[in-house]
């Protein structure tokens, strides 16, 4: 059983995972292959193993669907993620630094998309921004991301 500091770490964590989930695609998307805006993931813990968790939840915005990732601990809290629509699948990578840790922790970083499927199969970007807090209490994280992408 992982003890609270570990959950919440486990939750700041999962918050990377989700701002790789939560890609930035937002409300001002256009039809010529490009997201650009916000989106939100909101993640839950689905699996434990080690230093190792797994999240998965929906994410909503103009890309919606759900969002599952692979969180890896340590000093800098890595993610790995891939969101699933019903136009393709997103995959990338991320990276967050947590503020101070209290029931609500907050953290900051950036995500890259790696590749895509279907219609987002030439996905590409600079790195993008992400946001989140993490309740440590019930290890439930929301993330929101920002930036832009073409495919």
């Amino acid at each position: 059983m992982i003890g609270a500091p570990t959950r919440g770490i486990r939750a700041v964590t999962a918050m990377l995972v989700t701002a790789g989930t939560v890609l930035s695609i937002g409300a001002g998307a256009q039809a010529a292959g490009v997201l650009d805006g916000e989106a939100t993931a909101h993640l839950h813990l689905v699996q434990v193993e080690g230093s190792e968790l797994e999240e998965a939840g929906p994410v909503t915005g103009v890309l919606s669907g759900t969002a599952r990732g692979e969180l890896h601990l340590g000093a800098v809290f890595k993610a790995s993620f891939t969101i699933e629509t019903r136009n393709g699948s997103i995959t990338g990578e991320g990276t967050a630094i947590p503020g101070a840790a209290h029931s609500y922790q907050s953290f900051a970083g950036t995500f890259t998309v790696t590749r895509g499927s279907g219609r987002y199969a030439h996905i590409h970007g600079p790195a993008q921004h992400l946001y989140g807090v993490l309740d440590r209490r019930t290890d439930s994280v929301v993330i929101q991301t920002t930036g832009r992408l073409t495919y």
